[in-house]
Order: structure tokens, then sequence, then C-alpha cells
């Protein structure tokens, strides 16, 4: 089945041994993709091949690539053939800034449901997440037609709503980034016992005073020389090691920027969180 994998944090972070120990979960051989935020743009690798078997993901692996902020996706078609366009994460222009997404889960529906919904950004290739995606951008695009980023709970607010829509039509694990912020909405994902059932994600925090050789242990490294306090947090499918990893709850949406939470949300309950987005404007 599809895995996803984030992460962000203060400092620039290598995310090695994570994405291994990621690529080698089972089930997922139909595609892989990592993209890595590097000084407003990103350096995105994916391919339509087995992550485990990649030539290219060793490649990576073996030059320890870091970053503030990556997201990462590995495939079990369930919607379109095995090929690049299919692949995630799927990546877009909005605002002179690349805006990345990755989903987990099935949207059938969505074309018949959301029929008209996107213009501007149309799917290159098959799949319900990247039709979901183009809805996204459809929604946010007119934030940004000031030139600048925008206030934080107004990004929020589109991306609370459309998890929220995507999430009434099929399993919606989602992330999000415009670059500034990386949002993330928890839903539901086939379980190891063959239920559809929460948590969609799983979220690992760490911490540490002198980040001289791991941050999160088997997770991420950060530089040697850079003796500031580190923070680091990483969204999971599942949990990739004995750590204390939270369960996200269904229908949670999270906002994060240099590994620190901003703020959250209930995307099954978007209406009762309008006035706590609008107390977001001071973080934005």
């Amino acid at each position: 089945m599809c895995e996803l994998l984030a992460l962000s944090s203060r400092l620039p972070t290598s995310v090695t041994l994570s994405l291994s120990t990621f690529a080698k979960h089972r089930g997922a051989e139909d595609g892989w993709g990592a993209a890595f935020y590097d000084t407003g743009d990103v350096r995105l690798y994916k391919e339509p091949e087995v992550a485990a078997e990649s030539e290219w993901l060793a490649f990576i692996q073996q030059r320890s690539l870091s970053a503030s902020l990556f997201i990462s996706h590995i495939r079990h078609a369930t919607r379109g053939i095995r090929s690049l366009p299919n692949t995630q994460p799927f990546s877009r222009e909005l605002g002179g800034r690349v805006h990345l997404f990755a989903h987990n889960g099935r949207f059938d529906s969505i074309e018949r449901d959301y029929a008209g919904s996107w213009n501007r950004y149309r799917p290159i290739g098959e799949t319900d997440s990247e039709v979901a995606f183009c809805i996204l951008l459809e929604r946010l695009a007119p934030l940004w037609d000031s030139g600048s980023i925008p206030a934080l709970e107004r990004r929020l607010r589109v991306f609370t709503q459309v998890a929220a829509d995507m999430a009434a039509i099929g399993p919606a694990n989602m992330l999000y980034s415009d670059g500034d912020v990386l949002f993330v909405h928890g839903h539901r994902r086939t379980q190891a016992d063959g239920r559809v059932t929460p948590p969609g994600l799983w979220r690992l925090s760490r911490q540490c005073e002198k980040c001289r050789d791991t941050v999160a242990r088997d997770h991420a490294t950060s530089s040697r020389l850079d003796r500031r306090k580190q923070e680091v947090m990483l969204f999971a499918s599942i949990p990739l090691s004995d750590e204390d990893w939270v369960p996200l709850v269904e229908g949670e949406v999270l906002a994060i920027r240099h590994g620190r939470l901003l703020d959250s949300a209930g995307a099954r309950n978007f209406s009762k969180t309008e006035t706590r987005i609008r107390a977001l404007q001071s973080a934005g």
C-alpha cells in the first residue's frame, strides 16, 4: 500500500536513514518520490520503480542530502498505470513558489463529484490524488494574487476545507507544502489487518540542545558544526522505529514550520475551527 513520509526541521537535516527504512516497506512497488526544498526551489527525485531496488534512491542516500522541509511517497497503484506522471509527490508553481503534494488513499468519485472544479491546474497523469492537488491549488490560487505569502490562517482554512471535502469521499491522508509551511491531514488507511481505520498518519517530535550526531536516532542527522537547538517533526504512515510516535486523530489538520507546530484543527468539524484559525493571524 502507499505510504507517506515528511520532515520539517529548524536546521537542515539529512533524512537518509529514514528514507532507507521507508523504502524497504513491502507492498509499495509501483513508484517512489522524494522532494527536498532548497533555497526556494525543490530537488525532486521520482521514478515508477520499486523503491528498495532503485539505484537513484541509493544515489540520494549516498549523497546524504539535507533539507529543512522534505516530502516523500512510495506507491502501490490503485488507479493509473505505473508511470512517471502518476508518481508522487506532485509539484506545481503558484505565486512564484514550488508547491508539493502527496496523498495516501482513494477518491473514486472525485471527477464526478468535483467536475469543473479545476481549470488553471489540470492533471498530467491519471491519479485521483493529482486531481485533489489541482482542486486544492485552484482554491488557493486567489490567495496568492497579491504576490506575497498569504496569511497562515487563510491558507490553513483552505487546506482544512479541502481535506474535509476529500475525506467525505475516501481515505484522505495528505501532505502539502508551499515551501513555507508543511500542512498535514491525517485520516484513515488500510491497516495490517485489512480494515480501513484511523490512524492514517503518525507524528514524532524531537529536540536537542547540541545536535552533534543525531537528532532522531535512526531518522535524521544534523550538521556537527551547528550547535543551535534543533527541532524536528516527522510524519509517517506507520512508525519507523520504537520511539514515541503519536497517532493523528481522524480528521486532524496540522500546520508546521521549522519543526514547530503552529496550530491544529479538525477537518471533520471545519465550521467549529473558524474562530481558532482566525487567531493564527499573528503566527502568519
